[in-house]
């Protein structure tokens, strides 16, 4: 079996825009009655193959979005991009929520839902075809793209990791 390896990175020298995915709002119930505070998802990217997500809870919207800023800055993912696509078909999973992502042609845009279209465009991928298929929670779906994101690997790692020359991947 093959182990994936991840690439961390470093966010000092890059520039991360963030979208928020989802914001919920959550109740503890109490004694003295119910509690509210809020959970934020939010993905963060620099939109060429750099991307993180991250949850933040908090009493306050604007809270809860900074601390999900702020986690998703410490889990940066590089993924690799061929093209302004990914470089082959990938099935992505986390807890219930799977997702199928296949490169598109030049100008098919980003057909995927809302979930994976936040990560795949703070990704930096403009053509692709995505499908979310099982669980729709926003969490599931968002960190099941980027499993499939960080299971991909261009021609010239593959070269790298078998040892091989480049033009040896392509012709067997």
């Amino acid at each position: 079996m093959s182990t994936i390896n991840i690439k961390r990175v470093k966010t000092s020298e890059i520039e991360l825009k963030d979208r928020l995915v989802s914001i919920q709002r959550v109740a503890k119930v109490t004694k003295g009655g119910r509690t509210f505070s809020f959970s934020a998802i939010v993905v963060v990217g620099d939109e060429n193959g750099i991307v993180g997500y991250g949850l933040g809870k908090a009493k306050e919207v604007t809270e809860a979005i900074a601390k999900g800023i702020d986690d998703a800055k410490k889990n940066l993912v590089k993924v690799p991009i061929l093209h302004g696509t990914v470089p082959h078909e990938q099935i992505g999973k986390f807890s219930g929520g799977f997702v199928l992502i296949k490169p598109a042609a030049v100008g098919t845009g980003v057909i995927a839902g809302g979930a994976m279209r936040a990560v795949l465009e703070s990704a930096g991928v403009h053509n692709v075809l995505a499908k979310s298929k099982g669980s729709s929670n926003p969490h599931n779906v968002v960190k099941a793209t980027v499993d499939a994101l960080t299971k991909m690997r261009d021609a010239y790692t593959v070269a790298q990791q078998r040892g091989v020359d480049l033009n040896k991947v392509f012709n067997g």
